[in-house]
């Protein structure tokens, strides 16, 4: 009889402490991050030089996380390797970036610059200065969906959607980026248009682009290799 109460003592304490710790999910999973996961994606970019001018690509990129190691902030930092194919059997290693979080920012390291594209906990209307951890001018970022969003012909049930920049002033540029995140998985879409409109007073206002670059990513699958 000794024996039970000590044992029934002992698990009031366990539940206790689970009761007074509780483990806070703050949607961290949105972009997972663990070695060995990796992330491919189908890619159409169009790259214009100049009036008439301009190349199309359709080719897929492949995300794996490589490696891991701590900073000198003591943060886990990930590693990936980025590779190119164009028909997903012969892959290319174009280069690298890195992923960490810090004070619940998702960090990505990429071109020698710090950005933020994700903060926990993801709500919707959230908003931040994506440059706030490097010296470039503030950019903010804001959440608006959170919860069922379509990306690439999927309806992801718990996702969001970062505006990164929506402008278009008609004249001059047009800076159009967003990315979409499923819990889960991670990024799942990106999508960048950034041109320049010919300003010469013959062309002005016709937003005839003579400059710039459009890129849509989708993902088609992921996993662990």
């Amino acid at each position: 009889m000794q024996k039970k109460f000590l044992i029934w003592i002992m698990l009031i304490a366990l539940f206790s402490c689970e009761t007074e710790n509780p483990v806070i999910d703050i949607g961290k999973d949105y972009q997972p991050l663990s070695v060995g996961r990796f992330w491919l994606y189908e890619v159409e970019e169009i790259r214009v030089f100049g009036e008439n001018d301009q190349e199309e690509r359709f080719y897929f990129v492949r995300d794996i996380i490589d490696y891991t190691y701590v900073n000198a902030q003591n943060e886990l930092v990930y590693v990936i390797k980025r590779e190119e194919s164009i028909n997903r059997i012969a892959w290319t290693t174009v280069g690298n970036y890195a992923m960490f979080v810090r004070r619940n920012a998702l960090i990505r390291f990429i071109d020698n610059q710090n950005t933020i594209p994700l903060v926990f906990p993801p709500r919707e209307s959230v908003q931040w200065d994506a440059n706030v951890f490097n010296a470039a001018e503030r950019d903010f970022f804001t959440i608006v969906r959170a919860g069922l969003v379509q990306s690439g012909g999927i309806m992801y049930p718990r996702a969001i959607l970062v505006e990164q920049e929506d402008e278009d002033d008609l004249i001059t540029f047009r800076d159009k980026r967003y990315e979409v995140f499923a819990q889960g998985i991670g990024l799942v879409e990106q999508y960048s248009e950034v041109f320049t409109y010919c300003s010469r007073n013959d062309c002005l206002g016709e937003q005839l682009i003579n400059g710039g670059r459009k890129s849509h990513m989708i993902l088609v699958d992921y996993g662990r290799i």
